[in-house]
């Protein structure tokens, strides 16, 4: 597995783990990782990912919906939401994602860890946001640039 596919797939786990407990940030995502041995690289893209996403989550709900017709953050499932929520922190934040590989990667979750039509639901909304005028704007201002893995 690639070291950003695992970072994300890591990430989706923290993330979920936040939705559904009262854990903090840092609980949720220290024990992910220290559930799963990680290289360095791979560790720090995905702490570097779920903080931006935690940092910008308000953000990235309301522009998520934006894209979405008539569904609300609420309503969508909790996994669907948190792979929308990393797709969209990297078309808006990450510099060297490409925006295909963003909505590739956020369908390719969403069939491992979701429902049939998850990917579907999925590749609509990022796409709709990748051709938005915001996508990409911001990138590299959010959490300084995410350096390139090797």
């Amino acid at each position: 597995m690639y070291k950003r596919t695992l970072a994300r797939e890591l990430v989706l786990q923290a993330l979920y783990r936040l939705d559904l407990t009262d854990g903090s940030p840092e609980e949720c995502l220290g024990d992910v990782l220290a559930s799963r041995g990680v290289e360095a690289q791979t560790r720090s893209y995905a702490e570097r990912l779920f903080h931006g996403v935690v940092e910008k989550m308000r953000e990235l709900d309301c522009i998520i919906e934006k894209h979405s017709a008539h569904w609300t953050i609420e309503r969508m499932s909790v996994v669907d939401r948190n792979i929308l929520r990393i797709g969209a922190y990297e078309i808006l934040y990450v510099e060297d994602v490409p925006f295909k590989v963003a909505i590739d990667e956020a369908v390719e979750l969403a069939k491992r860890f979701s429902t049939r039509d998850s990917g579907a639901f999925i590749n609509g909304i990022l796409d709709s946001l990748a051709k938005s005028p915001s996508a990409g704007k911001n990138r590299g201002l959010s959490q300084g640039r995410l350096a390139p893995l090797t």
